[in-house]
């Protein structure tokens, strides 16, 4: 389409996660619920390892990081996807709606590699244990943490890059309740024949990758488990693992199924479901599930908890 044909669009409408009146106010009370768990339960683990010396190992460094990046995560869509619940048009300009994609984007990457680290960081904390912390030094941990955030930004800077290239004409509604890869894409008056290249490209590499690393992590940590004679070492070991992999499964299954269906056969509105799980569900779970779980975090908890109440 020549440059004098169309109109470029300046601002897009969200429609959100719902169209019924009747389910509005609820949902706003239900995510917002969410949302407000997901910062306290992300900024208390960070606040909880950062004060607890006994917790500055590699493995809490990876809890804390991943927080941060769940608190992020969650902050960049779920504020503005509350705006769609309270008001009659949730409008969102070209640039934000840019900047929205990007830091999505990248958190949602980090948080695939991150999950990765983790499982690694237990594979060697279980089936090393004697060379744990000259495998996992300060120095790889923090490696690990800067190479996640690269591959994060480094995805991210060339989604948005190739959807800035992208002409939006005329129409301007967004059936999402944020401004994602695929909803942005059905607006286009463009060729996205290369953003659609490179969504099953890097949507294939950011969820196979860090799935074959964890996978492969756990049939060497679930080798060694067998190997422990102790039925109570056992239960804990499966624990933790069986806590791990489900969340794991959430994350991964929900953006398997919004970027790696075909376009002919993927639907917006299933999409919406699948999303609120890694963009809202998951953050709020984290915390739960890999840390407040974990016997150092609680006594940690009870420490901090009772020198405030003495003071």
């Amino acid at each position: 389409m020549k440059a004098g044909n169309y109109s470029t669009v300046t601002d897009f409408i969200l429609a959100g996660l719902s169209q019924k009146p009747e389910l509005q106010l609820p949902l706003f009370l239900l995510f917002l619920g969410i949302y407000l768990l997901t910062v306290v339960g992300n900024l208390g683990m960070i606040t909880l390892i950062g004060l607890s010396s006994h917790l500055h190992t590699p493995m809490y460094y990876l809890l804390s990081s991943l927080s941060f990046i769940d608190l992020c995560h969650s902050t960049v869509i779920t504020p503005k996807m509350l705006m769609n619940f309270v008001v009659e048009k949730n409008i969102i300009s070209y640039p934000e709606c840019m900047t929205q994609l990007y830091f999505f984007l990248v958190f949602a990457i980090a948080e695939c590699y991150m999950l990765a680290a983790m499982a690694y960081d237990r594979y060697v904390a279980i089936s090393r244990p004697l060379l744990y912390h000259a495998i996992m030094s300060h120095e790889t941990c923090f490696s690990l943490i800067l190479m996640v955030y690269i591959i994060g930004v480094a995805c991210a800077s060339a989604h948005t890059g190739c959807m800035i290239r992208v002409h939006f004409c005329k129409l301007n509604v967004i059936n999402h309740y944020f401004c994602d890869l695929l909803p942005l894409l059905k607006l286009s008056c463009s060729s996205t024949y290369v953003n659609e290249l490179l969504i099953l490209f890097f949507g294939t590499l950011n969820i196979f990758v860090p799935v074959l690393t964890i996978l492969g992590s756990y049939i060497f940590i679930l080798a060694s488990i067998l190997r422990i004679r102790s039925t109570e070492g056992r239960s804990k070991a499966f624990s933790t693992c069986s806590s791990h992999i489900s969340a794991v499964a959430v994350f991964f299954g929900s953006l398997a199924f919004m970027y790696l269906q075909p376009s002919s056969v993927s639907s917006m509105d299933q999409g919406k479901v699948s999303s609120v799980f890694y963009t809202t569900i998951v953050p709020m779970l984290n915390p739960l599930i890999y840390s407040l779980r974990n016997k150092d975090v609680s006594v940690a908890l009870k420490k901090i908890l009772g020198r405030k109440t003495f003071l």
